[in-house]
């Protein structure tokens, strides 16, 4: 009866091995400062889906990374606009998020930001859930 009861725990995890391979990678990129990380971890985010189409992956900005997902808003030194690039990633099933305690400090209106942006009200506490709660992986441009 042991020995059964052993082999029946061995498939179980093996067959648990094999639905958990199958899942697709789940990452959280952290942006908090657009003049930094804007282009270059928009960038990242599409090699990212390059590679690994099928990768689930959630934006939380906050503070200053909030600004890249502004209406109108442009690269300081190249000039590109960030709306097309981040519709263009959303389309791939990106998620942008925004935190509402940055809205609230730097007196910012939900309708100042791209049609792409959903809100979220702690930044910080999103990116702690996504990451103990979900497993989501962190990278943060």
């Amino acid at each position: 009866m042991k020995k059964v009861f052993i082999s029946l725990l061995w498939v179980l995890s093996v067959m648990g091995m094999n639905v958990a391979l199958a899942a697709p990678d789940q990452v959280v990129y952290h942006f908090d400062d657009t003049q930094s990380q804007g282009l270059k971890g928009l960038r990242n985010l599409r090699n990212h889906l390059d590679a690994a189409p099928d990768t689930q992956i959630v934006v939380v900005t906050h503070a200053q990374g909030v600004d890249m997902l502004m209406e109108g808003m442009r690269d300081t030194k190249s000039g590109t606009e960030y709306a097309p690039l981040v519709a263009a990633l959303k389309s791939r099933g990106v998620r942008f998020e925004v935190c509402e305690i940055t809205l609230q400090n730097r007196q910012l209106n939900k309708n100042q930001f791209v049609l792409d942006a959903d809100f979220t009200p702690s930044g910080v506490v999103r990116i702690a859930q996504l990451q103990s709660r979900n497993h989501f992986a962190y990278i943060k441009p």
